[in-house]
Protein backbone atom coordinates (compact mmCIF):
# COMPACT_ATOMS: atom_id res chain seq x y z
CA UNK A 1 0.00 0.00 0.00
CA UNK A 2 1.31 3.45 -0.86
CA UNK A 3 1.57 5.28 2.42
CA UNK A 4 -0.11 8.64 2.93
CA UNK A 5 2.19 11.57 3.65
CA UNK A 6 1.59 14.71 5.68
CA UNK A 7 3.65 17.89 5.66
CA UNK A 8 3.68 21.05 7.75
CA UNK A 9 3.21 23.20 4.69
CA UNK A 10 -0.26 24.36 3.80
CA UNK A 11 -0.88 25.57 0.23
CA UNK A 12 -2.17 29.12 -0.07
CA UNK A 13 -5.01 28.01 -2.33
CA UNK A 14 -6.39 25.18 -4.41
CA UNK A 15 -4.36 23.90 -7.34
CA UNK A 16 -5.74 22.46 -10.52
CA UNK A 17 -4.43 19.56 -12.64
CA UNK A 18 -5.38 18.46 -16.15
CA UNK A 19 -8.98 17.70 -17.05
CA UNK A 20 -10.30 19.72 -14.11
CA UNK A 21 -14.02 19.60 -13.48
CA UNK A 22 -16.08 21.99 -11.37
CA UNK A 23 -18.95 20.83 -9.20
CA UNK A 24 -21.25 23.28 -7.43
CA UNK A 25 -22.19 22.49 -3.85
CA UNK A 26 -25.92 22.37 -3.30
CA UNK A 27 -27.49 25.27 -1.46
CA UNK A 28 -29.43 22.90 0.77
CA UNK A 29 -29.12 19.31 1.92
CA UNK A 30 -31.17 16.99 4.06
CA UNK A 31 -30.42 17.27 7.78
CA UNK A 32 -28.99 14.19 9.45
CA UNK A 33 -31.17 12.47 12.04
CA UNK A 34 -28.46 10.35 13.70
CA UNK A 35 -26.63 12.13 16.51
CA UNK A 36 -24.75 9.33 18.21
CA UNK A 37 -22.61 6.50 16.86
CA UNK A 38 -24.30 3.11 17.19
CA UNK A 39 -22.96 0.05 18.95
CA UNK A 40 -20.71 -2.38 17.06
CA UNK A 41 -22.44 -4.70 14.60
CA UNK A 42 -23.52 -7.97 16.23
CA UNK A 43 -24.55 -9.75 13.03
CA UNK A 44 -26.41 -9.45 9.78
CA UNK A 45 -29.21 -7.18 11.02
CA UNK A 46 -32.80 -7.35 9.79
CA UNK A 47 -34.83 -6.47 6.73
CA UNK A 48 -35.10 -2.83 7.76
CA UNK A 49 -31.30 -2.37 7.68
CA UNK A 50 -28.49 -2.75 5.17
CA UNK A 51 -24.74 -3.05 5.76
CA UNK A 52 -22.12 -1.35 3.57
CA UNK A 53 -18.35 -1.85 3.85
CA UNK A 54 -15.28 -0.07 2.55
CA UNK A 55 -11.97 -1.89 2.29
CA UNK A 56 -8.60 -1.15 0.73
CA UNK A 57 -7.63 -4.72 -0.17
CA UNK A 58 -3.94 -3.97 -0.77
CA UNK A 59 -4.23 -6.28 -3.76
CA UNK A 60 -1.64 -4.54 -5.94
CA UNK A 61 1.36 -6.53 -4.82
CA UNK A 62 4.04 -4.20 -6.21
CA UNK A 63 2.72 -1.40 -3.98
CA UNK A 64 4.15 -2.93 -0.83
CA UNK A 65 1.43 -5.55 -0.51
CA UNK A 66 3.50 -8.71 -0.97
CA UNK A 67 3.15 -9.65 2.70
CA UNK A 68 -0.56 -8.88 3.10
CA UNK A 69 -2.01 -12.18 2.01
CA UNK A 70 -2.77 -14.02 -1.21
CA UNK A 71 -5.79 -13.40 -3.46
CA UNK A 72 -7.30 -16.45 -1.73
CA UNK A 73 -6.83 -14.79 1.68
CA UNK A 74 -8.43 -11.59 0.45
CA UNK A 75 -11.41 -13.41 -1.01
CA UNK A 76 -11.90 -15.24 2.29
CA UNK A 77 -12.04 -11.84 4.02
CA UNK A 78 -14.69 -10.70 1.55
CA UNK A 79 -16.66 -13.87 2.23
CA UNK A 80 -16.38 -13.26 5.99
CA UNK A 81 -17.65 -9.70 5.59
CA UNK A 82 -20.66 -11.04 3.73
CA UNK A 83 -21.30 -13.94 6.11
CA UNK A 84 -20.30 -12.53 9.50
CA UNK A 85 -21.23 -8.85 9.11
CA UNK A 86 -24.07 -9.25 6.63
CA UNK A 87 -22.50 -6.84 4.14
CA UNK A 88 -24.51 -6.39 0.94
CA UNK A 89 -22.45 -3.65 -0.73
CA UNK A 90 -18.66 -3.21 -0.72
CA UNK A 91 -16.53 -0.22 -1.72
CA UNK A 92 -13.12 -1.65 -2.68
CA UNK A 93 -9.79 0.05 -3.40
CA UNK A 94 -6.49 -1.37 -4.67
CA UNK A 95 -8.25 -4.37 -6.18
CA UNK A 96 -7.24 -6.23 -9.35
CA UNK A 97 -9.91 -6.43 -12.03
CA UNK A 98 -9.75 -10.20 -12.42
CA UNK A 99 -9.78 -10.72 -8.65
CA UNK A 100 -12.95 -8.63 -8.46
CA UNK A 101 -14.54 -10.60 -11.29
CA UNK A 102 -13.62 -13.89 -9.64
CA UNK A 103 -15.00 -12.73 -6.29
CA UNK A 104 -18.36 -11.78 -7.80
CA UNK A 105 -18.65 -15.15 -9.52
CA UNK A 106 -17.62 -17.15 -6.43
CA UNK A 107 -19.97 -15.29 -4.09
CA UNK A 108 -22.95 -16.31 -6.20
CA UNK A 109 -25.15 -15.34 -9.15
CA UNK A 110 -26.81 -12.47 -7.28
CA UNK A 111 -23.48 -10.64 -6.92
CA UNK A 112 -22.52 -7.90 -9.37
CA UNK A 113 -19.54 -5.57 -9.67
CA UNK A 114 -18.16 -2.59 -11.56
CA UNK A 115 -14.50 -1.63 -11.89
CA UNK A 116 -12.56 1.52 -12.75
CA UNK A 117 -8.79 1.29 -13.42
CA UNK A 118 -6.13 3.58 -12.05
CA UNK A 119 -3.97 5.39 -14.59
CA UNK A 120 -0.42 6.72 -14.58
CA UNK A 121 -0.27 10.06 -16.42
CA UNK A 122 3.00 11.42 -17.79
CA UNK A 123 4.09 14.98 -18.56
CA UNK A 124 2.60 14.75 -22.05
CA UNK A 125 -0.79 13.71 -20.66
CA UNK A 126 -0.52 10.09 -21.81
CA UNK A 127 -2.45 7.65 -19.63
CA UNK A 128 -1.11 4.17 -18.90
CA UNK A 129 -3.05 1.51 -17.03
CA UNK A 130 -1.45 -0.09 -13.97
CA UNK A 131 -1.19 -3.85 -14.37
CA UNK A 132 -1.38 -6.10 -11.34
CA UNK A 133 1.59 -8.40 -10.90
CA UNK A 134 0.78 -12.07 -11.07
CA UNK A 135 -0.54 -14.01 -14.02
CA UNK A 136 -4.08 -13.21 -15.14
CA UNK A 137 -4.96 -10.70 -12.43
CA UNK A 138 -5.73 -7.82 -14.77
CA UNK A 139 -5.46 -4.11 -14.00
CA UNK A 140 -5.26 -2.27 -10.68
CA UNK A 141 -8.16 -0.05 -9.72
CA UNK A 142 -11.17 0.49 -7.48
CA UNK A 143 -14.69 -0.86 -7.69
CA UNK A 144 -18.06 -1.76 -6.25
CA UNK A 145 -19.33 -5.21 -5.33
CA UNK A 146 -22.98 -5.78 -4.43
CA UNK A 147 -25.42 -8.61 -3.79
CA UNK A 148 -27.80 -7.19 -6.41
CA UNK A 149 -27.65 -5.22 -9.63
CA UNK A 150 -25.81 -1.90 -9.85
CA UNK A 151 -27.36 0.80 -12.06
CA UNK A 152 -26.59 4.37 -13.15
CA UNK A 153 -22.85 3.77 -12.83
CA UNK A 154 -20.76 6.92 -13.19
CA UNK A 155 -17.24 8.19 -12.60
CA UNK A 156 -17.49 11.55 -10.84
CA UNK A 157 -15.09 14.17 -12.29
CA UNK A 158 -12.52 15.27 -9.73
CA UNK A 159 -9.19 17.07 -9.59
CA UNK A 160 -6.21 14.77 -10.22
CA UNK A 161 -2.43 15.23 -10.29
CA UNK A 162 -0.95 16.81 -13.41
CA UNK A 163 1.66 14.07 -13.53
CA UNK A 164 1.28 10.90 -11.51
CA UNK A 165 -1.30 8.33 -10.45
CA UNK A 166 -4.97 9.11 -11.06
CA UNK A 167 -7.41 7.49 -8.66
CA UNK A 168 -11.02 8.70 -8.55
CA UNK A 169 -14.66 8.50 -7.46
CA UNK A 170 -17.09 5.81 -8.66
CA UNK A 171 -20.83 5.91 -7.92
CA UNK A 172 -23.78 3.65 -8.64
CA UNK A 173 -27.30 2.95 -7.46
CA UNK A 174 -28.26 -0.27 -5.69
CA UNK A 175 -32.04 -0.36 -6.29
CA UNK A 176 -32.63 -3.55 -4.31
CA UNK A 177 -31.24 -1.83 -1.21
CA UNK A 178 -32.71 1.62 -1.94
CA UNK A 179 -29.20 3.09 -1.87
CA UNK A 180 -26.81 5.08 -3.94
CA UNK A 181 -23.15 4.40 -3.11
CA UNK A 182 -19.93 6.24 -3.98
CA UNK A 183 -16.43 4.84 -3.62
CA UNK A 184 -13.54 7.33 -3.43
CA UNK A 185 -9.80 6.77 -3.40
CA UNK A 186 -8.09 10.11 -2.83
CA UNK A 187 -4.64 11.19 -3.96
CA UNK A 188 -1.67 11.01 -1.67
CA UNK A 189 -0.16 14.24 -0.40
CA UNK A 190 2.77 15.30 -2.64
CA UNK A 191 1.64 12.93 -5.41
CA UNK A 192 1.98 15.34 -8.34
CA UNK A 193 5.27 14.76 -10.15
CA UNK A 194 5.37 18.31 -11.50
CA UNK A 195 3.99 20.13 -8.47
CA UNK A 196 4.74 18.14 -5.30
CA UNK A 197 3.47 20.97 -3.07
CA UNK A 198 -0.04 20.81 -4.54
CA UNK A 199 -2.72 18.96 -2.57
CA UNK A 200 -5.77 17.66 -4.44
CA UNK A 201 -7.63 16.07 -1.56
CA UNK A 202 -9.69 19.16 -0.68
CA UNK A 203 -11.06 19.42 -4.22
CA UNK A 204 -11.63 15.67 -4.38
CA UNK A 205 -13.55 15.71 -1.09
CA UNK A 206 -15.52 18.70 -2.34
CA UNK A 207 -16.57 16.78 -5.46
CA UNK A 208 -17.46 13.70 -3.39
CA UNK A 209 -19.59 15.54 -0.82
CA UNK A 210 -21.31 17.62 -3.52
CA UNK A 211 -22.26 14.45 -5.37
CA UNK A 212 -23.53 12.79 -2.18
CA UNK A 213 -25.67 15.83 -1.41
CA UNK A 214 -27.75 15.26 -4.56
CA UNK A 215 -29.39 12.14 -3.06
CA UNK A 216 -30.17 11.68 0.62
CA UNK A 217 -29.94 7.87 0.23
CA UNK A 218 -26.22 7.97 -0.57
CA UNK A 219 -23.64 6.03 1.45
CA UNK A 220 -20.14 7.12 0.47
CA UNK A 221 -16.57 6.76 1.58
CA UNK A 222 -13.37 4.90 0.82
CA UNK A 223 -9.67 5.41 1.37
CA UNK A 224 -9.15 9.16 1.85
CA UNK A 225 -5.40 8.98 2.55
CA UNK A 226 -5.92 11.53 5.33
CA UNK A 227 -6.61 11.45 9.07
CA UNK A 228 -9.80 12.92 10.57
CA UNK A 229 -9.84 16.70 11.16
CA UNK A 230 -8.73 16.48 14.78
CA UNK A 231 -5.59 17.29 16.75
CA UNK A 232 -3.37 20.36 16.93
CA UNK A 233 -0.64 18.64 14.90
CA UNK A 234 -2.92 17.70 12.02
CA UNK A 235 -1.64 19.79 9.10
CA UNK A 236 -4.28 18.49 6.69
CA UNK A 237 -7.45 19.26 8.66
CA UNK A 238 -8.13 22.14 6.25
CA UNK A 239 -8.93 19.72 3.38
CA UNK A 240 -12.24 18.64 4.95
CA UNK A 241 -15.46 20.35 3.78
CA UNK A 242 -17.75 21.83 6.39
CA UNK A 243 -20.45 19.23 5.65
CA UNK A 244 -18.28 16.40 6.95
CA UNK A 245 -19.26 15.27 10.48
CA UNK A 246 -21.94 17.98 10.60
CA UNK A 247 -24.54 17.56 7.86
CA UNK A 248 -23.21 14.09 7.07
CA UNK A 249 -22.27 11.64 9.82
CA UNK A 250 -19.38 9.19 9.71
CA UNK A 251 -19.68 5.50 10.55
CA UNK A 252 -17.54 5.68 13.72
CA UNK A 253 -18.59 9.18 14.81
CA UNK A 254 -19.80 9.57 18.40
CA UNK A 255 -21.61 12.85 18.95
CA UNK A 256 -19.25 15.64 17.94
CA UNK A 257 -16.12 13.49 18.24
CA UNK A 258 -14.41 12.95 14.87
CA UNK A 259 -11.55 10.70 15.89
CA UNK A 260 -12.80 7.18 15.18
CA UNK A 261 -10.94 3.90 15.51
CA UNK A 262 -7.79 3.14 13.53
CA UNK A 263 -8.31 1.53 10.11
CA UNK A 264 -4.65 1.30 9.04
CA UNK A 265 -1.96 -0.88 10.54
CA UNK A 266 0.08 2.23 11.46
CA UNK A 267 -2.61 3.19 13.99
CA UNK A 268 -4.34 5.93 11.99
CA UNK A 269 -7.84 6.26 10.61
CA UNK A 270 -7.84 6.94 6.87
CA UNK A 271 -10.90 4.91 5.76
CA UNK A 272 -14.39 6.39 6.06
CA UNK A 273 -18.11 5.87 5.46
CA UNK A 274 -20.52 8.85 5.54
CA UNK A 275 -24.28 9.15 5.09
CA UNK A 276 -27.40 11.17 5.84
CA UNK A 277 -29.28 7.97 6.68
CA UNK A 278 -29.70 6.89 10.33
CA UNK A 279 -26.75 4.74 11.39
CA UNK A 280 -27.55 1.61 13.36
CA UNK A 281 -24.13 -0.05 13.60
CA UNK A 282 -20.42 0.45 12.94
CA UNK A 283 -17.60 -2.10 13.01
CA UNK A 284 -13.86 -2.04 12.32
CA UNK A 285 -12.89 -5.58 11.29
CA UNK A 286 -9.47 -6.99 12.11
CA UNK A 287 -7.79 -8.71 9.18
CA UNK A 288 -4.43 -10.15 8.18
CA UNK A 289 -5.31 -9.89 4.47
CA UNK A 290 -4.44 -6.19 4.05
CA UNK A 291 -2.72 -3.26 5.73
CA UNK A 292 -6.21 -1.70 6.02
CA UNK A 293 -9.04 -2.93 8.21
CA UNK A 294 -12.50 -3.12 6.62
CA UNK A 295 -14.99 -0.57 7.94
CA UNK A 296 -18.63 -1.72 8.06
CA UNK A 297 -21.62 0.57 8.58
CA UNK A 298 -25.23 -0.50 9.02
CA UNK A 299 -27.93 2.01 8.12
CA UNK A 300 -31.71 2.06 8.14
CA UNK A 301 -32.91 0.87 4.76
CA UNK A 302 -34.53 3.78 2.89
CA UNK A 303 -37.69 3.56 0.84
CA UNK A 304 -37.41 1.92 -2.57
CA UNK A 305 -35.58 4.00 -5.16
CA UNK A 306 -38.30 5.59 -7.35
CA UNK A 307 -35.82 6.06 -10.21
CA UNK A 308 -35.28 2.30 -10.53
CA UNK A 309 -37.26 0.84 -13.43
CA UNK A 310 -37.05 -2.56 -15.17
CA UNK A 311 -35.53 -0.85 -18.21
CA UNK A 312 -32.84 1.04 -16.31
CA UNK A 313 -29.28 0.25 -17.45
CA UNK A 314 -27.43 -2.02 -15.06
CA UNK A 315 -24.08 -3.64 -14.60
CA UNK A 316 -23.74 -7.24 -15.71
CA UNK A 317 -22.44 -9.87 -13.28
CA UNK A 318 -18.70 -9.64 -12.84
CA UNK A 319 -16.68 -6.60 -13.85
CA UNK A 320 -17.43 -3.83 -16.29
CA UNK A 321 -15.66 -0.53 -16.77
CA UNK A 322 -17.57 2.56 -15.75
CA UNK A 323 -15.69 4.79 -18.15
Amino acid sequence: MERHMETRRRPSGRRFGRAAATLSLLTSVVACTSAQAPAPLPGAGNGDEVSVATWNMCGVRQWGCEETGSPKDKFQQLRDLVGDSGVRVLLLQEVCSEDLLSSAVRLGPEWHSVFEPYADVDAAGRRTAVDCTGQGRGQAGYGLLAASRLTDVEVVPSEQPTVGLHRGILCARVPAQGLRVCNAHLSLRESDGEHPDWDFRDDQLGSLFATAATDSRTVFGGDFNAPPPVGSRNTSAWIWPSEAYDTFRECDQKGDSRKGRATHKDGTKIDYLFTLLPRTGCEVVDTKASDHRPLVMRVSRPAADPSATPSAPSADPGVSSAS
